[in-house]
């Protein structure tokens, strides 16, 4: 190791920082990407859309030992001023769900149109409050087997936490080399729901890796995360107390529940049968509702089997739809249904053509992988949210105020866990003259939003208030 790098490493011990950190640097320090040709090419054309009215641009990038990992991004170049606009790395969460949700159902410049299914190629319009009208955006494919990443050996499929942010650093770094006006962009490192743990650790490689002086410098500026998961063994204890604010349990058994359970609703002791009946009575009263938004509709389930067996093509599944939700908007009538069209589209040859996939890589693209050899050895990454913010980088964590699965109050748990001063304290924040969620704004650059009426994936229900506030906070303003 040169010196300067093991000054670096040092420095991180005498400050008393955990293993876990001095691993990553060691990480980021000594595996220096070789200078591969980067895979770019232009897509002009999508079928089920058209013409692009927007530069998309897709390809892999080469990472790990021998580059046997090849990580699949979509590029979109900001619709606004790419020259000075942010440039965001985007990570869907899982792991292992593709960064296509993210181009085509969350805040990417498409969007399916809400149709059911008849067979026919799904159908695509442009999204009005895209991100990308503010950034210029890179969705990743990330770890390796998610969406078109790939691996070329059997051996480099398998993957955990700490490498993953690796393979984020080396594909960004690669990325910027091939594409060098995007150097002195402010960028950020964004994702949802899982990638709170993934983001955090991304983050940190990055900042090691500028420490060490290496090249090409990154001008990173901070991370953006939505209803994210930390892996903080306290975080699943708050969804008891969020369905009780929500009127989904009675105050009695809520205060059963605390009696028996004292607030720790996991890994409940086996002799504490008091308690694990009553977590079964709540689960029981919470079958049937949406975890990710728990006003929306779910999919039935027989139809959900029935479509796994013989697909969707089917006047019956039509029907049994229109009788049960015909109070939702028209055409999808829940969020699996948008789902299962990405994974029709995504499966047909002319689409992969389009996206220039390269054949044999990926037999069936699948939306979250289910299949991924990932070793979890990052437990908590609350401890990363206190070196990088005292290292000055900013961040924006948001959270759908309608989200079992993450509930906001964990969020603001683990938040209030860092014991920063509260610059502004809880206000709402307007969007069109209208109370869009509410805001408070900490030291050390960390602003937590919620969004009024929406689920896990904020932008996918409320996508105006959601690029009003990207576009606020990415421009230093107030929400």
């Amino acid at each position: 190791m040169e010196v300067g790098k093991l000054v670096l490493v040092l420095s991180y011990l005498q400050y008393g920082y955990p293993l876990f950190f001095l691993y990553v640097i060691f990480l980021s320090v000594e595996r220096t990407p070789q200078s591969h040709e980067v895979s770019t090419s232009s897509v002009k054309y999508l079928p089920g859309f058209g013409f692009l009215p927007f530069q998309l641009d897709t390809g892999y990038i080469g990472v790990g030992e021998g580059e046997q990992v090849q990580l699949f991004y979509y590029f979109v170049k900001s619709e606004s001023d790419p020259e000075t606009d942010p440039l965001i790395l985007w990570i869907t969460g899982g792991p292992g769900c593709s960064s296509l949700e993210g181009l085509t159902m969350e805040f990417g410049p498409l969007h399916f149109d809400d149709m059911e299914y008849n067979g026919d190629l799904p159908t695509l319009s442009l999204n009005n409050h895209s991100w990308t009208k503010v950034a210029s955006i890179i969705f990743l494919d990330l770890p390796v087997k998610t969406g078109f990443s790939y691996a070329t050996t059997e051996k480099a499929n398998n993957t955990d936490n700490l490498q993953t942010g690796e393979h984020a650093y080396q594909f960004l770094r690669k990325w910027l080399a091939n594409h060098s006006k995007f150097l002195q962009s402010p960028i950020y490192i964004g994702g949802d729901s899982y990638s709170g743990t993934t983001v955090p650790i991304v983050v940190q490689t990055i900042s090691n890796g500028n420490d060490a002086k290496t090249n090409p410098m990154i001008n990173l500026k901070g991370y953006i995360l939505g209803n994210p998961m930390t892996i903080n063994p306290d975080e699943l204890n708050y969804r008891i107390p969020f369905a009780h604010g929500m009127g989904l349990l009675s105050d009695e058994l809520y205060k059963v529940l605390l009696s028996n359970c004292r607030g720790e609703y996991q890994n409940i002791a086996p002799e504490n049968s008091a308690c694990s009946n009553s977590v079964q009575t709540f689960n029981k009263l919470c079958e049937g509702v949406n975890q990710e938004h728990i006003l929306e509709p779910i999919c039935d389930r027989v139809s959900l089997k029935r479509f796994r067996s013989v697909g969707w093509r089917t006047s019956h599944y039509a029907k049994l739809h229109n009788l049960k939700n015909s109070m939702v908007l028209p055409g999808v009538k829940c969020l699996e249904d948008w789902r299962k069209l990405s994974i029709h589209w995504a499966n047909d040859d002319s689409v992969r053509e389009a996206l220039h996939v390269r054949k044999g890589t990926i037999q069936h693209w699948t939306r979250c992988r289910g299949d991924l050899s990932f070793t979890y050895n990052v437990k908590n990454v609350v401890p990363y949210h206190t070196n990088l913010s005292a290292k000055g980088y900013r961040s924006l964590i948001y959270s759908g105020d309608h989200d079992l699965t993450i509930p906001f109050i964990s969020t603001e748990a683990w938040i209030r866990s860092l014991n920063y001063s509260v610059i502004d304290d809880w206000r709402k924040w307007i969007v069109n003259g209208q109370v869009a969620g509410y805001t408070k704004t900490y030291s050390n650059n960390l602003t937590f939003a919620t969004v009024k009426g929406s689920g896990h994936v904020a932008p996918l229900w409320k996508p105006l208030e959601c690029l009003t506030m990207l576009t606020k906070w990415i421009s230093y303003k107030q929400l």
